[in-house]
C-alpha cells in the first residue's frame, strides 16, 4: 500500500487569506532583528553559531523542497548525547547546536 501525504482541507487561497498577514509580520520582525544585528557596534555576528543556524534555516524557506518546518527544526536541534553539568549561558538553552552542519 502506498502512503500519500495528507492534504490540507483548505485551498491555497484560503490559506493565504487566513495566514498571510500574520506571517508577513513575522518576516518583518526577522528582518528588523537582522537589521539591528548588522548595525551593532561591537563585532560581526556572522561567525556566531546561532546566526549560522539562522541563515541556514532561512535558506530552507525558499529552497522549493518539502517538509520545511521539519528541516528547520532539525537545523536548530542539538543531537549531542551528553548532558552538560550546567547551562552554558545565563538563560540556559542557546536555541541552536554549537556546530552547524554546512
Amino acid at each position: 500500500m502506498t502512503e500519500s501525504k495528507n492534504k490540507n482541507p483548505q485551498s491555497s487561497a484560503e490559506m493565504v487569506d487566513m495566514y498571510f498577514l500574520e506571517n508577513r509580520a513575522k518576516l518583518i520582525d526577522i528582518a528588523a532583528f537582522l537589521d539591528r544585528l548588522e548595525r551593532a557596534s561591537d563585532t560581526d555576528a556572522s561567525d556566531d553559531f546561532r546566526i549560522k543556524a539562522f541563515a541556514k534555516a532561512a535558506a530552507v524557506i525558499t529552497d522549493g523542497a518539502p517538509d520545511k518546518a521539519k528541516r528547520i527544526l532539525e537545523i536548530f536541534s542539538d543531537y549531542t548525547p551528553d548532558i552538560p553539568e550546567s547551562a552554558p549561558q545565563s538563560k540556559g538553552a542557546s536555541g541552536a547546536p554549537k556546530e552547524v552542519a554546512k
